[in-house]
Parts: structure tokens; C-alpha cells; sequence
């Protein structure tokens, strides 16, 4: 026989609606009461009917997760980071990747909104696609804005900057800075931040020599290794780059392996992210680390604490010094 709700109510001796309240962790039962209502569910092996429960109040224990490159390390880290903190908080996350793809991100969008989620945390690729689907939904984007809808990332800007600044201060002097999609706000922050630090300089020292030469493509290791050969195959190639990603960095350093440069005697590299690989391959990545744990977190309590106004939240970058960088002499 079916044990009911009902039945966890009589033999606790309280009404239905305190069982409710103990289920859904409602502060307002008194402990002795709680105590007494989870032993007797204990006893009677008692299962909720979470369906309908959920269906009644339109919201499930759920959270999506739409992403766009699951392959892509950054992104497999979020997901990590969102399905423990989420995991804590008694909430499963549903995971789908739109594989940089606006038509597939609209249908994954609408799958997830269709199990009843009680929010979605979006890395968006197409604004025109999905803004009005999630309109007026518990959606918190990460890395990537939406209008309309609450952002938490990182300082882009601030991280361009730091990579140039560093470089500058080993005293290199023939820079190259390889960027990612230019339609991406991300992308472009990072590359502006990056000028920002060589403009101030060129007005300050307007007197030294400085070159820049910049590129830009996808943010993975292929395109780092394409676009580290363009930069490197010169009369005279930069003597350290800064990258938009860590892919693009790990690219660029199979790259300088074609061409017989050694890291970081003939050329430095800095890297963004941190991904795990960063301090694993050798020379490990010097990079400007974002605090993804930390990201997560943000993203997970706006979505639990359901934010009546839309925010922007942006966490500083950190530089990360390792071994793929050295201080450059003219030689």
C-alpha cells in the first residue's frame, strides 16, 4: 500500500501542511516538530510525490545550465563548479550545450524551460534569439551579457591590462596580443584593456621603441597554433604575446616549438583563465586567472535569491606568474 502524506500527518500528529513545511525545509516548524515528522517518513518509507508538488507550485529542484563548447576547458569548469554548489544546496543541474550555435542554444533554451527549472544560468550566444525566450525568467548569464538579464564575470578589461602591464614591466618591447571573436564583448574587453596599458605607455615613453602586432580568431589551441605561426614565421616576431585564452596560449606554444623558439628564452607568453592545463604543461602557463569557484557561486545565489533588478557583477582578474615568462634584454 501506498504510504500518502496523509498518513506521515496522523502518525506524527500534525495537519498535512506541516508535513509540507518540513519537506520543503521551511523554517517555521520547530525542531521538535521537524524531528518527529522526518522519523515517522523514515518509518514509513514515505516518497513525495515530487511531480506533482512541482507541477503545483510551476518550479522543480532543477537548474539549467546551457553552455556554448562543453570540449572547451573554461566552460567544462563552470559546469563542474555550478553542479557542486548547486549539488549543496539539495538542486540537480541539467547541462546542454549549444555548441556556439544560436539556433541550437533557442532549442535548448526551450527544452530546459519546459522541465520547469527553478532557474537558468546561460553563457548566451546570440542575443536576438533568446532574449525575449528567457524575458521575465530566474536567468543569471555568466562570462557573456543579455540584456535585460543579470551578469556576473569577470573584468575583461582589467585582465587585458594586467597581461600588458606585466609584459612591459619584463621590459619587452616588441609585443603581439593574439584576440578572440571580435563579436564576442568578452573578446573585445580583454583586447581594449590590453591597448589601454600600451597606449598609456606610448604617452608616457614617447621617446622608446615599441611594436605591436595583433590577431585575433576562435579562442581554442588550433587557432593558437594558426595564429602563432602568422606571428612567429616574421623577419622580427614579437618577443612575448599575451592571449585571450589559455587554448589559444597552449596553441601558440606548439607554434614556437615549429619554428625552434624556446619558452621563455625567446618568447613569453601569458595566457587567460587559468585553466587546470595552464599549470600542468611545460613551461607552465604564466595567465590571468578567473575566479570560476567563485563565479559560480555568485551565479548559483542570484538564481536561488531571485534578484528583483537586474545587476552586473565583474570580480577582479589575477595574474598568475609561472614559467612560460622571463624578463627580455636586447640581445
Amino acid at each position: 500500500m501506498t504510504v500518502t502524506i496523509k498518513d506521515v500527518a496522523k502518525a506524527a500528529g500534525v495537519a498535512v501542511g506541516t508535513v509540507s513545511r518540513v519537506l520543503a525545509k521551511n523554517k517555521t516548524v520547530s525542531e521538535e516538530i521537524r524531528i518527529r515528522v522526518e522519523e515517522v517518513i523514515r518509518e514509513l518509507g514515505y516518497t513525495p510525490n515530487s511531480l506533482g508538488r512541482n507541477l503545483r507550485l510551476n518550479k522543480t529542484d532543477l537548474i539549467g545550465l546551457v553552455i556554448p563548447d562543453i570540449t572547451n576547458p573554461f566552460f567544462a569548469e563552470l559546469a563542474k563548479h555550478v553542479e557542486m554548489l548547486a549539488s549543496a544546496e539539495g538542486y540537480s543541474v541539467l547541462l546542454a550545450n549549444s555548441h556556439d550555435d544560436p539556433a541550437a542554444e533557442q532549442q535548448q533554451v526551450q527544452t530546459l524551460l519546459g522541465r520547469l527549472p527553478s532557474g537558468l544560468i546561460l553563457v548566451p550566444v546570440s542575443e536576438s534569439r533568446i532574449g525575449d525566450l528567457v524575458s521575465g525568467r530566474n536567468t543569471v548569464t555568466v562570462d557573456r551579457p543579455l540584456k535585460g538579464q543579470t551578469l556576473v564575470g569577470v573584468d575583461n578589461r582589467r585582465g587585458g591590462y594586467l597581461a600588458a602591464d606585466y609584459l612591459l614591466s619584463l621590459g619587452h618591447r616588441r609585443l603581439g596580443y593574439m584576440g578572440g571573436p571580435q563579436m564576442l564583448d568578452v573578446a573585445r574587453e580583454r583586447y581594449e584593456g590590453f591597448l589601454s596599458r600600451i597606449q598609456a605607455f606610448q604617452q608616457r615613453h614617447p621617446g622608446q621603441s615599441l611594436a605591436v602586432q595583433t590577431v585575433d580568431g576562435n579562442f581554442d589551441y588550433k587557432a593558437g597554433e594558426e595564429l602563432g605561426n602568422r606571428l612567429l614565421r616574421q623577419e622580427h616576431p614579437p618577443t612575448a604575446i599575451a592571449t585571450a585564452s589559455d587554448q589559444q596560449a597552449i596553441g601558440l606554444m606548439r607554434a614556437a616549438a615549429d619554428v625552434g623558439l624556446s619558452i621563455p628564452d625567446d618568447l613569453s607568453i601569458v595566457g587567460f583563465d587559468d585553466i587546470p592545463l595552464a599549470s600542468l604543461v611545460l613551461p607552465r602557463l604564466t595567465t590571468i586567472r578567473q575566479p570560476l569557484a567563485e563565479i559560480a557561486r555568485i551565479a548559483l545565489d542570484a538564481i536561488l535569491n531571485r534578484p528583483s533588478a537586474t545587476t552586473e557583477c565583474k570580480l577582479e582578474p589575477v595574474l598568475v606568474e609561472r614559467s612560460s615568462t622571463r624578463a627580455w634584454s636586447a640581445r
